[in-house]
């Protein structure tokens, strides 16, 4: 039996998590998955085969911390996927800007280093929203996301101050359809789709998350959702083992790429009772082909 790590986190009990889905039929294929917080010390990574990073969604914490433990795992006898090379490139959100260099479309973003009253309030005239989103380029779980209007009170703006004041943010025109229709995740495993979900966030909220009281629904995809996910897989610096495409469609009908999630997606194999078996048996063909 071969040795498989999850990287996950501390506390993810906390989280809905499907990564337990994926224990059987990797068995059933010779792999023991064994379960790693990512945090944790003194763990010997050359007793694994290869170490894939699931669930440490708490990485953008400490995103140094996280990258120098994905550098030892990729120095030791274990692989390491999805690949560092992958990570460097996906950890920072500026990548959205090599993805519409490639031709993707991408939610009109201004990227800023530091964060004035003034710059706030122009990004209004920027995008012509009455709605705007802040967010940290490098994040995850929406944490310090916000959606704002043009008039905010004071305490707001000092709390904007401290967390972006010397901190790399983007700014984004908030798009209605997050809320009316929702949110469009597609799964593809060693570059090939496997399923799709719309996720929509709570009444009153925007976060489309399960923690924030987002639902989801199974879906198929509509032929222009899955052309346009599919030449965003193209476009690629390479082909990862698992990926998470996601969209949100504008005003003109079209799909904008929201996020690329290369690094630690929840992946839902909940939603599709097929997709853990699809994605134990690339798996195991991924890794039969690099070995």
């Amino acid at each position: 039996m071969k040795r498989c790590a999850f990287l996950t986190m501390r506390g993810i009990e906390a989280f809905e998590c499907y990564d337990h889905l994926l224990y059987e039929p990797l068995q059933d294929l010779g792999w023991n998955v064994v379960p790693i917080p990512w945090r944790e010390t003194g763990i010997n990574w050359n007793d694994f085969a290869v170490v894939v990073i699931r669930s440490p969604w708490d990485y953008q914490d400490d995103p140094r911390k996280f990258l120098q433990l994905l550098e030892n795992i990729e120095c030791s006898d274990a692989r390491l996927e999805n690949t560092l090379d992958i990570v460097r490139w996906n950890i920072d959100k500026t990548y959205l800007q090599d993805m519409q260099q490639a031709g993707i479309p991408i939610v009109p973003t201004v990227w800023d280093n530091e964060f004035t009253t003034e710059k706030f309030l122009g990004y209004f005239n920027t995008f012509d929203s009455s709605e705007i989103i802040i967010k940290p380029t490098v994040s995850a779980n929406a944490d310090d996301t916000y959606r704002l209007a043009r008039t905010v009170d004071d305490d707001t703006l000092r709390r904007l101050k401290q967390t972006f004041g010397n901190r790399p943010y983007m700014a984004q025109p908030f798009l209605a359809t997050i809320c009316t229709e929702g949110e469009f995740s597609l799964f593809y495993f060693g570059g090939t789709y496997s399923h799709c979900i719309l996720k929509t966030p709570a009444a009153d909220d925007f976060r489309v998350q399960e923690e924030h009281g987002g639902t989801l629904t199974s879906i198929e995809p509509e032929p222009g959702l899955l052309e346009t996910s599919n030449k965003t897989m193209q476009a690629l610096p390479e082909i990862p083992l698992y990926a998470r495409v996601d969209f949100v469609r504008n005003s003109d009908n079209r799909f904008n790429l929201i996020e690329l999630e290369l690094i630690e997606p929840s992946l839902y194999f909940n939603m599709d009772p097929e997709s853990p078996g699809r994605f134990a048996a690339e798996f195991d063909r991924w890794m039969d082909n690099r070995t």
